[in-house]
């Protein structure tokens, strides 16, 4: 994470002076959105399976996150990271969302969670 990444926030706006302020989203909220994101061939989460590897969030509200795919000829090359875009601008508080293809460090089997590995039998 960026140094001017924020964790923690108001999951709704608040009022001031001068009107009501944004919510700011929260790292747990842009998760949760993009967990909501499957790769089609595989019936577990991208998270999940450990396709994100960074999630910065500005002052601001801007979300910029790099990604991966299980393999460079992915059949779902082209949508997962406009899936993963949407999930993300969807979340309030968000005011855009840059999602970047990365293919170093490579993917492998490893970067799946637990939960990953049981729901594909690959303990």
């Amino acid at each position: 994470m960026s140094e001017n990444t924020q964790h923690a926030g108001p999951a709704h706006g608040q009022w001031t002076p001068d009107g009501e302020t944004l919510p700011h989203p929260t790292e747990d909220a842009l998760i949760g959105a993009i967990a909501n994101v499957y790769d089609p061939e595989i019936p577990v989460n991208i998270y999940e399976l450990g396709l994100i590897y960074v999630i910065d969030i500005t002052d601001q509200g801007a979300v910029r996150v790099e990604m991966t795919l299980t393999a460079p000829g992915c059949p779902s090359a082209q949508e997962l990271p406009v899936q993963v875009r949407e999930a993300l601008l969807a979340v309030p508080g968000v005011t855009s969302a840059e999602v970047t293809t990365v293919w170093d460090p490579p993917w492998t089997p490893e970067r799946m969670s637990e939960d990953a590995r049981l729901a594909l039998n690959m303990f």
